[in-house]
């Protein structure tokens, strides 16, 4: 499948609906042979990350996504989902911060709804 703006929209809808905070999305066509999206979001506590987790698990099919791999679970500091086009990062703000992939791939353009 191929993301568009409409399905990435609809992954962040999912993120705000368990409250994740400071979702950015950096597109990494032409970049990167990983991926052609990066979605990082924060949430205050390993229990809303995995919490944010368990409901992308759920919805992320009915949106014709596959979830490919999970990593990060239980610890639940930084998880990882592998959707293929689109790889999800979902972080407590102290791993963000100290990761800072948005620096690491600051080549990447952001992905501004």
């Amino acid at each position: 499948m191929v993301i568009g703006q409409s399905e990435l929209s609809k992954v962040v809808d999912l993120i705000d609906d368990k409250k994740g905070k400071n979702i950015t999305i950096l597109n990494l066509q032409g970049i990167s042979i990983i991926t052609d999206y990066f979605l990082i979001a924060s949430g205050n506590s390993t229990t809303q990350i995995k919490a944010i987790t368990d409901h992308l698990s759920e919805k992320l099919p009915e949106l014709g996504l596959t979830v490919f791999r999970k990593e990060g679970l239980p610890e639940a500091q930084w998880v990882l989902v592998d959707c293929g086009d689109l790889v999800i990062h979902l972080m407590i703000p102290e791993t963000r911060e100290f990761y800072s992939l948005e620096r690491l791939w600051g080549d990447a353009q952001e992905v501004v709804f």
